[in-house]
């Protein structure tokens, strides 16, 4: 192993990634991140405008960029999304199921309606996006499905308990389309982020949020840029021999 040996374990160079919930928190900083790498990034999110911004950012910082307006509850938007993502690249190779939405629901208090969208956005959305992209997954010589989890879905919650559930389920199916998926060489894993500096984060009050940092070992938040390295590894050739597997970087949160 040498430098430039070594240094080609992170290269992205000709592969194309999906990453929803890509225009800001963690999917930005990861879309930023695959661009550097040499990867083309469609970024999807509901907001027709934070996709244009974002595409226009990644482009500006040399990279090639899509981005697509996509509602993760909506089968038809998820099917358009890897449509244009091969019309425009003419290939996929990466997935990142990012997009999430964490509805307080107190237990004993739940609604149809918001359990139904928990649910959609954060398990139904990347459940269906992933067969959507199969087809092209099983073409590419280096498939990669990252599923953004929580470190809640080893925890437990009671005020956002269907999101939780939701991240733990998706837990089981990285681990089934891991195994189901093995002899077409697409390898699938999970990343689980603690408490990171987000707008999820970002609307809780004070006092909450500073009892989230202090939770964990490292006493502290994580800086949304603090996700790249693990995502990257995870969908890069330095994990060619890795699937079936959730990378829990939460600072110590789920350990203490």
């Amino acid at each position: 192993m040498n430098r430039t040996e070594l240094s080609s374990l992170f290269d992205l160079s000709s592969r194309v990634a999906i990453v929803t919930g890509g225009t800001r928190g963690i999917g930005r900083a990861i879309a930023e991140g695959f661009a550097a790498a040499g990867a083309r990034v469609v970024v999807a999110s509901r907001k027709a405008d934070a996709c244009a911004a974002t595409q226009a950012t990644l482009r500006e910082q040399g990279g090639a960029a899509l981005g697509v307006p996509t509602h993760m509850g909506d089968l038809e938007a998820i099917r358009a999304l890897v449509d244009r993502t091969v019309d425009e690249f003419g290939r996929l190779d990466i997935v990142v199921n990012n997009a999430a939405t964490a509805l307080r629901e107190d237990l004993g208090a739940f609604s149809p309606e918001a359990y139904a969208k928990t649910m959609d956005v954060n398990l139904r959305g990347p459940v269906f996006l992933v067969e959507a992209a199969l087809p092209h997954l099983q073409e590419s010589p280096s498939a990669a499905v990252l599923n953004v989890l929580s470190a809640g879905a080893f925890l437990f919650s009671t005020f956002t308990a269907a999101y939780c559930a939701a991240k733990a389920a998706l837990h089981s199916f990285t681990r089934s389309w891991a195994a189901e998926f093995a002899a077409d060489g697409i390898r699938v894993n999970a990343l689980a982020p603690g408490t990171v500096r987000t707008d999820m984060v970002g609307h809780l009050d004070a006092a909450s949020q500073e009892r989230m940092e202090r939770a964990a070992y490292l006493r502290r938040a994580a800086a949304p840029d603090e996700m790249i390295g693990p995502a990257l590894f995870l969908v890069s050739d330095a994990a060619s021999f890795v699937t079936g597997q959730v990378l829990i970087a939460d600072g110590g949160l789920v350990p203490r």
